[in-house]
C-alpha cells in the first residue's frame, strides 16, 4: 500500500488549451496589420505648401483636392493623374456637385502657370469655389 491522495492512478497530465492560442495568434496579427499599414506612405506625393500669415482652416467634406506637384505633374485626391484625366474628373465632379469646391494643395516650389492652369480650368468647369491652401504661419516663425 502507498499513502497518498488520489485514485486515479498515474501522472497528470498537462492540458494544452488551443483556444487562448488562437486568440493570440489573431491578435498578433492584427497588431501586424494595423502596424504595417502605418507605415505606408499616400503614392510618395509629399508636398510643402507655402507658408501663409491670414491663411484661414477650411472644412474639407464635400471637397477635392488638386495637388501640384514640384515637377509641374497634377494629382486629383492623391491620385496622380494626366491632364485629360484631370479634365474628365472635373467635369465629373462638377455633374454631380455643381455647388462643390476645389481645394489646390500646391509645392511651394510648384510652377505658377500650373496652379493658374488649375484654376482657369476650375473655373471654364462652373465652379466657383476656387481656393488655394497653405499653411498657417506660426507667430515669430523665420523662413
Amino acid at each position: 500500500m502507498h499513502g497518498g491522495g488520489s485514485s486515479s492512478g498515474g501522472k497528470k497530465r498537462a492540458r494544452i488549451e488551443i483556444i487562448p492560442l488562437i486568440d493570440v495568434i489573431f491578435f498578433l496579427l492584427a497588431t501586424f496589420v494595423l502596424f504595417t499599414l502605418s507605415l505606408t506612405k499616400s503614392n510618395g506625393q509629399s508636398v510643402r505648401q507655402p507658408d501663409s500669415e491670414t491663411g484661414i482652416a477650411r472644412d474639407p467634406s464635400g471637397t477635392h483636392t488638386v495637388t501640384i506637384l514640384p515637377e509641374g505633374a497634377i494629382a486629383w485626391d492623391k491620385d496622380a493623374v494626366t491632364t485629360d484625366q484631370f479634365l474628365q474628373r472635373l467635369v465629373e465632379y462638377h455633374r454631380d456637385e455643381p455647388e462643390g469646391r476645389i481645394f489646390i494643395n500646391g509645392d511651394e516650389n510648384a510652377h505658377f502657370f500650373a496652379v493658374i492652369y488649375v484654376m482657369d480650368e476650375a473655373r471654364k468647369a462652373g465652379f466657383g469655389k476656387v481656393y488655394i491652401e497653405t499653411r498657417t504661419k506660426q507667430v515669430g516663425q523665420q523662413q
